[in-house]
């Protein structure tokens, strides 16, 4: 048996519960993947044009990978913890607000309302009913903009990160561990930019954001790290060499 969205509602709008939840996870993802493209791209490529031997790229690549993947998922978790520890702080606090003195609380739901443009009567009508059906939700929705039901789990960032973060880290060094010196090198620069090209279209397809714009920044940021990796290896090999 399916279940129909009400009628009041946009089917490509993202009202549905657990929104904090997918955001979290498509931020942590986004992120995951463009550092490990990037930054394992930048390593890969910077030893790769000091030397020509596969294994100093292949263990620098594989040290940046893991040390990466572990750094940023570690990141995630402590950053998401911080946010979900404050969001449980102000729920329990609004909470005891609510049974300590419930009557200056419905109060302030009345006059938050009117800021947003209610009238008086309305304002204490829509507040009233609101504190009736579930007076915490009301005013952590109003006040706060927290649904207590969709707090942020440090554990799916982290996650989410870390899975990003390997998938994106492979390809470059595949890239460069697969193809002869020194086309592997050029290829590697095509690899990584069309890699960054689609994280960002997608990112910006999901979030309903600008997607060339996002897909430009990525590019051409990917970019700029990897000429400039690629120029300090080149440097050193040169001047080692």
């Amino acid at each position: 048996m399916t279940t129909q969205s009400p009628p009041y509602r946009h089917s490509g709008e993202p009202h549905a519960s657990g929104l904090s939840q997918r955001l979290n996870w498509l931020r942590a993802g986004v992120l995951g993947a463009n550092d490990g493209i990037v930054s394992t791209a930048a390593v890969v490529v910077g030893v790769a044009g000091a030397t020509a031997e596969v294994t100093p790229v292949f263990l620098a690549g594989a040290a940046a990978l893991v040390g990466g993947a572990i750094s940023m998922a570690l990141g995630e978790y402590v950053s998401v913890s911080s946010q979900r520890d404050t969001e449980r702080a102000l729920i329990e606090k609004e909470r005891r607000e609510l049974e300590e003195d419930p009557e200056v609380e419905l109060e302030e739901l009345v006059g938050l309302y009117e800021e947003q443009g209610l009238t008086s009567g309305t304002a204490r009508l829509v507040a009233t009913e609101l504190t009736e059906h579930d007076a915490l939700k009301a005013h952590l929705a109003v006040e706060l903009n927290i649904d207590q039901e969709d707090v942020v789990s440090p554990w799916h960032a982290a996650l989410a990160s870390l899975i990003a973060f390997t998938i994106g880290a492979v390809l470059p060094l595949l890239t460069i561990l697969l193809l002869p010196h020194p086309a592997r090198i050029v290829w590697t620069f095509v690899a990584v930019l069309l890699a960054l090209a689609v994280t960002g279209y997608v990112a910006a397809w999901i979030g309903g954001s600008h997607r060339w714009r996002a897909v430009a920044r990525l590019v051409i940021g990917g970019a700029l790290a990897l000429g400039a990796t690629f120029l300090v290896g080149s440097l050193f090999g040169t001047v080692v060499g």
